[in-house]
């Protein structure tokens, strides 16, 4: 997203994709809280946002809204009963944790497992899934990914805190509009992302409550 100055107030500038939107403001976030992480890492992390806002990652295989407990999916995922299962549940705890300790922390102020819950959760899932790095050819590819997402999970947490809490104009509209749509499916912030070039899909919505 190229701007020469920063747009009026409620301006909406259009980005060719949610990828490019994400990858410069990740891009952003990173320097600004100098945090240095490897291309893949910052790859991963971009991925996993658009992921989030453009498929049913946020759901249950089953169709359900939000996720299931913490603890209930570390404990599925450690008893599942094929290897690539485990990696998936691991996994998916892991990037769930991230995205909901980054996007939404206030919402977990008042709950009985707060942020360094999701924090200390999916740092342990990522370095699992580092450890893991033999069970298949593609975490073998990854695992250098899941070690620097476990060191830095924190500092990776502050990276999407400041994507979302970015003030610099259509970034910050765009962000606005996602993050309202996810949370109430709001027909006018989805068809200002349509005029945008970014389609919601609506299994992406999820409750971030469990």
């Amino acid at each position: 997203m190229q701007m020469s100055a920063p747009p009026a107030r409620d301006t909406v500038l259009p980005v060719s994709s949610l990828e490019e939107f994400f990858r410069n403001s990740v891009e952003a976030a990173l320097a600004t809280n100098h945090v240095v992480v490897e291309c893949d890492t910052s790859h991963y992390v971009v991925s996993l946002l658009t992921l989030f806002a453009r498929s049913d990652a946020c759901y249950e295989p089953a169709g359900g809204a939000g996720h299931r407990p913490l603890a209930l999916m570390l404990a599925e995922a450690m008893e599942a009963p094929s290897a690539e299962e485990r990696l998936f549940g691991l996994q998916r705890l892991g990037d769930l944790s991230l995205f909901t300790a980054g996007f939404f922390p206030e919402g977990l102020q008042d709950r009985p497992v707060g942020l360094d819950y999701y924090v200390n959760m999916g740092g342990s899932a990522y370095r699992m899934l580092a450890a893991s790095g033999h069970a298949s050819l593609r975490n073998r590819a990854l695992a250098e990914v899941f070690a620097e997402l476990a060191a830095k999970f924190l500092d990776l947490v502050d990276v999407l805190n400041e994507v979302k809490a970015s003030s610099r104009g259509a970034d910050a509209d765009v962000l606005r509009l996602y993050e309202a749509w996810l949370r109430t499916g709001s027909r006018r912030a989805a068809r200002l992302l349509r005029e945008v070039g970014i389609e919601p899909a609506s299994q992406a919505r999820t409750d971030y409550r469990h």
